[in-house]
Parts: structure tokens; C-alpha cells; sequence
């Protein structure tokens, strides 16, 4: 929305605004005015084409002055959707409390943040400073996404640092905590130890010893909790670190007094807990290590996409070839693809030709054959052949960027079921303080001798065991690596919401025309009588039909012409109106031989008798097909039918739909007889025939309502309204832009074989979520509890705050490690 431009004088910034309704020069030339009116604007350009305003203005001039002025003069501000990245989130309570932060800024319509990916979007009509600064305030830093190229190799390169800061601080603590560990924990594992402690360095010593190790370890590593917790606690706003920090510094100061003032305690209770509060810290820095490591791999789907992208490219200009960055490319330049290279952009070949992989895109692992004409992908590889291109799509036009686009947005999205989930986290860090509280004043009041030391260590283990790390991260790992792996398969959720609601699919409706079939006629069959040869009659038939413009008669030409077969010369074309059409052909020798097309009727009209091809008409009207006939001076020759031809790939998806429990419907404007005939062949459950675009909505309407959540399938701008009423739209990658634009989900292959891909992929994706929900939750209600001490009474068992420690790490490790099963997921059709 609004993005700073290099060079521009300290203290003024640029702001874009996207404004609607401006529909001549003289509303370009009022909004410019109003905009330079408002106080601290130094220049204002509107562009008309665009429907774009930029702005500079000094710093103190606040956006919402911007729009109002727009708005003033009678034309609307469109809200925009910025990203955020945002650093130092930890869990689900620090993600609410970011959410509510930017939810509070004037201007602000819906803002959702998320844990996996560390960003926040923000939509409305406001400054990207204001919602900076609104999440500073709460304790995070943010960082405004521009969205001019993919950020992954940033926010890796980030991670990895991360990642790489986290393991020296491990290796650092651990060294520390061993020896601290070793002197307490051994005096009670290791027999003897404990004497020969004492009759070595001594009590004294030794808790001293064990004091300075762990401020080390506590104001060294693990001075980040501090940094945050103690910052957040103070805000009333405590989130994990705050837990820990209590927790830890709990255990800490209790052990200093015990070591240097033991006078203030009561007697009995004079005890150190040091190697706790170290154990403590040091486990969670591991935990933390192995969640940036597993959190890098959860978003390796779009580092592998961008990582498709080629860095430079081969361009033809001023007469020679010059190697140029990928950026300088621009729509009309001519490019060169040698053999084993990538595609550097989106374009048409112009000469050349070769075989393109363009699985990485599609999913289909079979080479493409590309010639002059074929449309080529960026990021594909081109095989053996060489070629040269006109690009077409360059930078974030390209397919390969859009998809990218569409996988970062359906990663950053939020299922329904989220919702719920932050709702409880919101109060979750809050209760767990109050639960630690309760229980040191119950221990403290009614616990055994001595009471004040049992109060501590109960209280502590509630602290730490109580993880809220693994809610968070439950559902959006599972949304980016499901997402991310339906990219490598050729299936794109454009919204996360459709991974949740397309488990949940009863019935999949389909077009017919480009979805169950090719899109376009063929010729698909052509039987001759007996004594014609097939190019022979092929060829001529294709001669006097290519005088046609019919598609029909196209469809006969194209395919004589794939099979290299040479067209006759034609002569005294005559069309019998209602009957069909007679031609001379002129043959090898010179001769000429008459052609009549049509009918059956047309061939009685010549006298001919059809009945020696009554088995094949029976069988082509039985496919929904209408034969035509063909005679070769005045001999009856050849039956032929042409129709839109199946997909190879459509029956083993209809199959494979069936044995995932779906019914399947087919939705068509064709007319029923051809219909039945697809949905026979097929084993298609429901046909609705001759139907309009929105006859299309209310046939969804009603399988809706008959057999529940349904899932619609098309390609053609005359299936977008029944895309959008659906529950969850398909639409096929290789049709329109309008259906990609209002469908859920986008099959990049131009087969229906990705539609059982992605329910397979929803059903596993969202089974994740509800097992790392399981473990979040059964993991803190189980153990919240013991860590308070409620089987003591029964069985004298209490949890330790170590152990608590290594079971918070771990839940939130296991939660990630679940979650990244399904980078192997297999698709049921490949």
C-alpha cells in the first residue's frame, strides 16, 4: 500500500493509494487537488489507467488525513492487505495478543496473524508505520512485506541464523548446566558422591559454585526469556517466556537466599534448586533449537519453488545474444533456452524445438513436446532440444510467481478451526499463572513439612509444564507443509479454508466440456468398408472438408494433418443445405473422384444402403456420438464421428473419486442423450444436461441439498458463478483466468486427476491438525494437574520441574515433527 522510494528527501515518505470511481481526466486533476491540499503533501500524481494515487508527504502526515481528503471529494479509497513479517513470537498467547494490537489501529478491517509462518495480514486503509508501531508496543517486532518478489530466501536466510544463534547458546548452557547438575542431582543418584563433596570443596562451596554457573547460564543464554517475559509480565500481558522467567527466577532467588541469607527461611526449608533452574532453561533453548530447525523445513516447498526461478537469461537484442539478469527481462524480448536449462519467464516459442519437464508446475512427470506456437512456463526444464521464445510474462507476472503468490497466502491463512484454538490460548498463559498460583498458596497452607519448599517446586512445575508453543504451531504447520506439498503436486489451495472444508466433501460436481473431456472436437472415429484404404479416404474426405469453417470439418482436417497425410486438390465444392456436401477430388493420377459427406439420410438420398455399418452407428449413438457417412464415387466408404474427446486421464479419476466414498454429478449445457452417453461410459452417478451458467448454480443448489458439502469442477468463465456457490471450487489451471480467480483451489495439470489428490491431501492435512490439537491439548490437561500435585495425596508422586521442562520441549517438537509427515505424502492418482 504504501513503500518507501530510494532517494526521496529525509523525513518524506511515498504513499499509494488505490482509488475507485475516477472516470475521466477531471477527476485525476480533483483528487490530485484534494490530496496536495491536505497539510505536510508535497506531491500527489494520480494515474487514471492504473487507478492509482502516489503521495509524498512528510512523515507527521497521518494516512487516514490521506483517504479522507479522496473520500471528500465523492470518490472511495480501496482498502489494501498488507504483510507483516513479525519477530519474537513464541506461542499462540503472543499471537492473539499481536492480533489484537493491529485489530486496534483506526483503519484496520481484519487482521490475522500466523505462528508457522511469522507473519501478519492486515487489511484496510492504513499507515504500515501505524500497525509497526502498534505491534512494537506489545513487545514484537515488525517489518513491512512490500510483495515485489518472494521474501523466502530472506526469511530463510533469517532462520538459519536463528537457528545457527540457538545452537551456540545450547552448547554454551549445556556446558554450564552439567557440572551444576552433576553436583546436586549426583549427590542423590551416585552413591558416595554426596561424601565425597563434602570432604572435598564442601557444602558452602559447592552451592556457590553451583550459584555462579547458573547466573551464568540464566543471564547468559537464557537472558532472552528475561529480555521478553519479564517485559510482557510487568504489560500484564505474560506469554511463555513470562512462564519460564517466573519459573526459573523463582527457583534462582529462593536458592541465592538459601545460599547467602538461610537466616530468612524457616527451618527445615533451607534447600537450593539451582540445577533446576539451569536443567530448565537449557531444555528449553534445545526445544527452541529443534522447533527453528524443524519450523526451516516446514516452509522448504517455497524455498524449492523459488528456487525453479532461473537467475539469468539468454536475450536476442541489437543483433546479437547477450546474457542479461532475470529481472531485465522484459514482455517482447526474444529468449534462448539451450538443452538442460530452465525457462528463465513465461512466453511463446518462436522457432525451435525441444521437450519441456514441466512437472515441477504441472505434476505430470511425462516431457511436453514444445514447437513454434507452444506456451512455455518459467522454472520448467527443457530437455535435449533448443529453442527461442517471445516472453510473454516476466517478474511477478509469471506462472511460476503466481504460484508462489497463491501457496504464501494459503500458508499464511487461517482454518476455522484456528479460530477456536486462539480463542482458548488467548486466556490459557493468564489461568496457568493463576492455577501456579493457587497451587503455591495450597501447598503453602496445607502441604507437609516442609510446606514453603513443596509450595515452590509445585508451583514452578505448573509453570513450566504448561506449553502453550504446541497449540499454536498445531495448525498452521500442518496448513504450510500440506499446502506446500499440494504445490509439488501440481495442486494449489488458494485458500487454507478449503484444505478444512474439502475433507468434509459428500458429492464432486464436474463440467463436461474441457473438464471430463478435451475441450475441443476430434475426429474419433473413422470405420471404412471393406476395399478402401484409410489415407486415402481420410484425405479426401479432409480435402472437401477443410472448404468448411465448421468445427467439425476442422476437427477431420487436423487430424488428417497429424497423420502427414496430404490433402487432394478440390473442386465444384457444392453444399446440399440440410443433407451435407459433394465435391470432385482430384487423386494422384490426375483423375477426379466425386465425395459426398453427410448423413445417413443423405447417403439413402444417393442410394446407397448404411446397413453394412448398422453395429458401429448403434455404437456410436450409444456414446452420444452423431455419425457421418462418406461416399467415394458413388461407393458407400467410410462411417465417421466426431465429438469432444474424453481425457485420457478422466476414468482413473472418476474411479479413484468413487473409492474415496464421493458421488460424482455432472453438470452440462449439452444436450441430455450426449450426456448420459459421457456419464454411462464414465460411471458418473447424476447427470444434469442443457443447462444455462445459472441453471449450473441451482443444479448445485440442489445436490447440495441432497447429498451435502459439495465440490465443484470447471474450467470456462460460464462456470464461475457455480465455482463460487459451491462449498469448494476447482478450477482446471489451463482454463480461464475468471474461473482461477473465484475458485478455492487451482489443478495446475488441466486433470481431473488432481481433484482426488487434493481431498486426499485435505483429509490428511486436516487428520494432522486434529492429532497435534490432541497432543496440545491432552499433553497440558493431563499434566497441568500432576505438575500441581494432585496424586500426592494418593500415591506421593509429584513432577518434577526438569522433567516438566522436557516434556514442554518436546510437545512442541513432536507437534513439527508430526506435522512435516506429510511432506511425504503420496498422491492416490499419479
Amino acid at each position: 500500500m504504501n513503500a518507501p522510494v530510494k532517494n526521496e528527501p529525509v523525513g518524506v515518505r511515498s504513499v499509494t493509494l488505490s482509488v475507485d470511481g475516477m472516470t475521466c481526466a477531471s477527476c485525476v486533476g480533483r483528487v490530485e487537488k484534494a490530496l496536495r491540499a491536505v497539510p505536510g503533501v508535497q506531491a500527489a500524481s494520480v494515474n487514471l489507467a492504473t487507478e492509482k494515487a502516489s503521495v509524498q508527504a512528510t512523515a507527521s502526515v497521518p494516512y487516514s488525513a490521506l483517504v479522507s481528503a479522496v473520500e471528500k471529494v465523492g470518490y472511495d479509497v480501496r482498502p489494501a492487505t498488507l504483510t507483516l513479517s513479525i519477530e519474537g513470537m513464541t506461542c499462540a498467547s503472543c499471537v492473539g495478543r499481536v492480533e489484537k494490537a493491529l485489530q486496534a489501529v483506526p483503519g484496520v478491517t481484519r487482521a490475522q496473524v500466523n505462528l508457522a509462518t511469522e507473519r501478519a495480514s492486515v487489511e484496510g486503509n492504513v499507515d504500515a508505520q501505524q500497525l509497526i508501531q502498534a505491534v512494537d508496543k506489545v513487545g514484537y517486532q515488525a517489518r513491512l512485506i512490500d510483495g515485489s518478489g518472494p521474501q523466502e530466501n530472506t526469511v530463510s536466510e533469517r532462520k538459519e541464523i536463528e537457528a545457527a544463534h540457538l545452537r551456540t547458546a545450547v552448547i554454551i548452557a549445556a556446558v554450564l548446566t552439567l557440572p551444576v547438575f552433576l553436583l546436586e542431582m549426583g549427590s542423590h543418584l551416585i552413591p558416595g558422591m554426596h561424601h565425597l563433596i563434602m570432604d572435598t570443596i564442601g557444602m558452602e562451596a559447592n552451592w556457590i559454585l553451583q550459584f555462579v554457573l547458573t547466573t551464568a547460564v540464566l543471564f547468559g543464554p537464557g537472558l532472552r526469556f528475561y529480555r521478553k517475559g519479564v517485559p510482557a509480565l510487568l504489560k500484564l500481558a505474560p506469554d511463555m517466556d513470562s512462564m519460564v522467567a517466573v519459573g526459573t527466577l523463582a527457583a534462582y532467588a529462593y536458592s541465592v537466599v538459601a545460599t547467602f541469607l538461610p537466616g530468612l527461611l524457616p527451618p527445615g526449608t533451607v534447600h537450593v534448586y539451582y540445577e533446576a533452574a539451569a536443567v530448565i532453561v537449557t531444555l528449553i533453548l534445545i526445544g527452541r533449537y529443534l522447533e527453528a530447525r524443524a519450523r526451516g523445513r516446514t516452509s522448504q516447498a517455497i524455498t524449492r519453488l523459488v528456487g525453479l526461478q532461473a537467475r539469468t537469461a539468454r536475450v536476442r537484442r541489437a543483433g546479437s545474444t547477450q546474457e542479461v539478469a532475470i529481472a531485465d527481462v522484459a514482455p517482447g524480448d526474444v529468449v534462448e533456452v539451450r538443452p538442460g536449462e530452465r525457462v528463465p519467464v513465461d512466453g511463446e516459442v518462436v522457432d525451435g524445438s525441444s521437450y519441456v519437464d514441466e512437472s515441477m508446475i504441472t505434476g505430470e512427470p511425462i516431457p511436453v513436446e514444445k514447437k513454434a506456437g507452444s506456451t512455455v512456463v518459467g522454472g520448467t526444464v527443457n530437455q535435449k532440444g533448443a529453442f527461442a521464445f517471445r516472453a510473454t510474462a516476466v517478474g511477478g507476472a509469471t506462472v511460476l510467481s503466481q504460484i508462489i503468490r497463491m501457496v504464501e497466502e494459503a500458508q499464511g491463512s487461517k482454518l476455522p478451526i484456528q479460530t477456536l484454538v486462539d480463542k482458548v490460548t488467548m486466556w490459557f498463559v493468564p489461568a496457568v499463572m493463576g492455577v501456579a498460583a493457587l497451587t503455591f498458596i495450597v501447598w503453602l497452607i496445607f502441604g507437609p513439612s516442609p510446606a514453603l519448599t513443596f509450595a515452590l517446586v509445585n508451583a514452578v512445575a505448573v509453570l513450566i509444564i504448561a506449553c502453550p508453543c504446541a497449540m499454536g504451531l498445531a495448525t498452521p504447520t500442518s496448513i504450510m507443509v500440506g499446502t506446500g506439498r499440494g504445490a509439488e503436486i501440481g495442486v494449489l489451495f488458494r485458500k487454507g479454508e478449503a484444505l478444512q472444508l474439502l475433507k468434509d466433501a459428500r458429492v464432486v460436481a464436474v463440467d463436461k466440456t474441457g473438464t471430463l473431456t478435451e475441450g475441443h472436437p476430434a475426429l474419433t472415429d473413422l470405420d471404412l468398408a471393406e476395399g478402401f484404404d484409410h489415407g486415402v479416404v481420410l484425405g479426401a474426405i479432409a480435402a472437401v472438408e477443410a472448404k468448411s469453417e465448421h468445427p467439425i470439418a476442422r476437427a477431420i482436417v487436423e487430424a488428417a494433418q497429424a497423420q502427414n497425410i496430404a490433402l487432394p486438390a478440390v473442386s465444384t465444392f457444392e453444399s446440399v443445405t440440410g443433407f451435407g456436401v459433394s465435391a470432385q477430388v482430384r487423386v494422384e493420377d490426375g483423375q477426379e473422384m466425386r465425395v459426398d459427406i453427410g448423413a445417413d439420410r443423405f447417403m439413402q438420398k444417393l442410394g446407397l444402403d448404411v446397413s453394412t455399418f448398422a453395429a458401429s452407428a448403434e455404437r456410436l449413438g450409444g456414446e452420444g456420438k452423431t455419425p457421418l457417412y462418406a461416399a467415394l464415387d458413388g461407393r458407400l466408404a467410410a462411417i465417421i464421428a466426431v465429438a469432444d474427446p474424453i481425457k485420457e486421464s478422466t476414468p482413473q479419476a472418476i474411479r479413484a473419486l468413487h473409492d474415496q466414498g464421493l458421488k460424482v454429478a455432472m453438470i452440462t449445457g449439452d444436450n441430455r442423450r450426449t450426456a448420459q452417453a459421457i456419464a454411462r461410459q464414465l460411471g458418473i452417478d447424476e447427470v444434469v444436461a442443457e443447462v444455462l451458467p445459472e441453471g449450473k448454480v441451482e443444479a448445485v443448489r440442489k445436490l447440495k441439498a441432497q447429498y451435502g458439502s459439495l465440490a465443484y469442477v470447471g474450467d470456462g468463465i460460464n462456470d464461475a458463478p457455480a465455482l463460487a456457490e459451491a462449498d469448494v471450487g476447482f478450477a482446471i489451471g489451463t482454463g480461464t483466468d475468471v474461473a482461477i480467480e473465484t475458485a478455492d483451489v487451482v489443478l495446475m495439470s488441466g486433470s481431473l486427476k488432481g481433484v482426488p489428490n487434493a481431498i486426499a491431501l485435505s483429509r490428511a492435512t486436516i487428520g494432522n491438525v486434529q492429532q497435534n490439537l490432541f497432543w496440545a491439548f491432552a499433553y497440558n490437561t493431563a499434566l497441568i494437574p500432576v505438575a500441581a500435585g494432585v496424586l500426592y495425596p494418593l500415591w506421593g508422586i509429584l513432577l518434577s520441574p526438569v522433567l516438566g521442562a522436557a516434556a514442554m520441549a518436546l510437545s512442541s517438537v513432536f507437534v513439527l515433527g508430526n506435522a512435516l509427515r506429510l511432506r511425504h505424502f503420496r498422491a492416490p492418482v499419479v
